[in-house]
């Protein structure tokens, strides 16, 4: 427990606010304000987390995490920065075999005011609340090693006359600011870290109005960006794919594009000391253990797949010693398809009409919250080395009678997805789910916890290429069943967005509109367990068209990226808040 002391020394007397009721307004979730404690906390929320392979630099891992959401360009006098008190942390898992993190990445920050005279942040060259940071590594939970030290964070985009203003300014154009705060670090990796356009885009006020999506919004209510023109904090790092490899190889050594050695898994957290007391002059200092605040692995997980009772505990634990299993039933039954499901309550969300999950797949399997799914070929040896026997995954993936979409939804985010049977495209199945088809996706590391798995063997997909996808491995799927470039056959072909989310996630990708496909049963379809619709003709029928071109509203960010690291945007600027989106 995690408890604020505070001492009026004046007062001569000390007040004892314990962590379960400070923080019971301070450590909610890790995306955007996702959990009750965590949204009173901003500087330790962790908004989000991706990892991709670099597009310009493919022998590079370009690993973002966000902090601090809902950022205002124009919040000064006191701008948003990183903790001084919080420990940010970055976790890779390369090994399925080992207890806890292979590689660990810390980050703490220091300030430093230049000018304490003046309320400006900026003033004559000076910059008050100037900050630095120092990146440490451990590998294998060995002892943290110094990576870099006193990394600059640019300052606040705050206007004009503080940033280009060579009298009273830093006399520097911002972007040459953020280019000049990159840092190569001692051990190959490129490290930034500071202000940046909030890179996530999705519609919150239609999201948390129990779903009320707007896909087919008019002018009068129209889709709207939460995050539009908000800005977050960025911890960005290009890491060299040899150095996060278990065995030190580089991409090109890998056995295939789907080679299961080069799978990682990635998840990004924010700690702070148990005790701060804040003393009679206005400091405070933070002592005891540190406590884990905040996690983020997959997108989306604590904001809208655990429930309000469990969220706080949710950010408190790491996905290793089976610590997420005790969550497991919440993803085998989602509480959205009680939404996409007519006989709950899908009439009462219309804007999810397009989304109905299977309730008789090929004339039998049921996938609706409580039924029985696969489950009842359990033991059919039909089954037999496929992922589902009992010699493999079984046990995890055919639980019980009652945990339909522990097949699909809870391998995405708990172990990745196996290039095994039934986990392969429909093509060259000849109907027959189980049969082997066309490899599409292998980012298995099954250690059973919450985190965003990548195979940095699949090649990136041009960004200005004419396939590039923002629905990731949906639209890999897709081109896997029905173009004839890519469906002629089994084999296995680089598929254009193959690298893209649920492996890794990139910039680009739009995942609550591909969260929201795959609770519908898209990933189910797409390995030959066909929407009820289908009979003996074309796997494309009108509920897979449907569930297909449903989005979430709003499918792009509000302004571009990037084409180098650490693509993440320019912060918006506080001046210029007003004007124009930049596209």
């Amino acid at each position: 427990m995690r408890v604020r002391t505070l001492r009026f020394n004046f007062w001569k007397c000390f007040f004892i606010i314990p962590l379960g009721i400070l923080l019971g307004f301070q450590a909610q979730a890790s995306s955007h304000r996702e959990a009750p404690l965590i949204s009173t906390d901003p500087l330790a929320d962790n908004t989000d987390l991706y990892a991709f392979r670099s597009p310009d630099k493919p022998n590079t891992i370009t690993i973002i995490a966000n902090y601090i959401p809902f950022e205002l360009p124009e919040g000064g006098p006191n701008y948003y920065s990183f903790g001084t008190d919080v420990r940010y942390e970055i976790h890779i898992k390369n090994k399925a075999n080992t207890a806890g993190d292979d590689i660990t990445y810390r980050f703490t920050f220091k300030h430093v005011d230049e000018d304490s005279t003046t309320f400006f942040n900026i003033r004559l060259g000076k910059q008050n609340l100037k900050t630095t940071f120092t990146c440490e590594k451990s590998i294998a939970g060995g002892p943290f090693v110094l990576v870099a030290a006193n990394g600059t964070v640019p300052p606040p985009n705050i206007g004009p006359r503080s940033i280009e203003n060579g009298t009273v300014g830093l006399g520097q154009d911002y972007n040459t600011i953020m280019t000049n705060a990159i840092v190569s670090s001692i051990t190959g990796e490129k490290i930034f870290c500071g202000p940046v356009d909030d890179p996530f885009f999705v519609d919150l006020s239609g999201a948390f109005d129990v779903g009320n999506f707007r896909p087919d919004g008019n002018a009068v209510n129209a889709p709207k960006d939460g995050l539009a023109r908000f800005n977050c904090h960025t911890i960005a790092m290009q890491i060299p794919i040899n150095l996060l490899q278990k065995d030190g190889k580089t991409a090109d050594l890998a056995a295939n594009i789907l080679d299961p050695d080069f799978v990682i898994g990635v998840w990004a957290s924010a700690s702070r000391q148990k005790i701060t007391t804040l003393n009679g002059d206005g400091t405070d200092t933070a002592t005891g253990n540190w406590v884990q605040v905040s996690r983020l692995g997959m997108p989306l997980t604590n904001e809208v797949v655990i429930p309000v009772g469990h969220k706080d505990e949710w950010n408190t634990k790491t996905p290793y010693s089976n610590n997420d299993l005790s969550f497991a039933s919440y993803f085998e039954n989602p509480e959205l398809g009680l939404y996409m499901d007519a006989s709950k309550f899908g009439g009462a969300v219309p804007s999810m009409n397009a989304l109905r999950i299977q309730s008789k797949s090929l004339g039998s399997f049921d996938f609706r919250n409580g039924h029985k799914g696969l489950y009842g070929l359990k033991g059919n040896a039909a089954l037999d080395s496929t992922a589902l026997s009992e010699a493999n995954y079984g046990s995890v993936l055919l639980p019980d009678s009652t945990s339909p979409r522990a097949v699909d939804l809870l391998p995405i985010f708990y172990t990745g997805v196996p290039n095994l049977r039934p986990y392969q495209l429909a093509t060259g199945k000849a109907g027959n789910p189980l049969a082997a088809g066309k490899p599409f996706i292998n980012n298995f590391l099954p250690t059973l916890g919450d985190m965003l798995r990548l195979n940095m063997a699949v090649p990136p997909t041009p960004r200005n290429s004419a396939d590039f996808s923002s629905l990731g491995i949906v639209k890999a799927a897709v081109l896997g069943l029905t173009d004839a470039r890519f469906n002629a056959n089994a084999s296995l072909q680089n598929i254009p967005n193959m690298d893209g989310f649920p492996n890794g996630r990139r910039l680009e990708d739009d995942v609550t509109t591909i969260e929201l496909q795959a609770v519908s049963g898209v990933a189910l379809a797409a390995i030959g367990l066909w929407y009820d619709d289908y009979s003996t003709g074309s796997p494309v029928t009108p509920q897979l068209v449907s569930v297909l071109s449903f989005s979430a509203g709003v499918t792009h960010n509000d302004t571009t990226f990037k084409a180098a690291f650490p693509y993440v945007q320019t912060p918006w600027r506080g001046y210029d808040h007003t004007t124009q989106p930049r596209f």
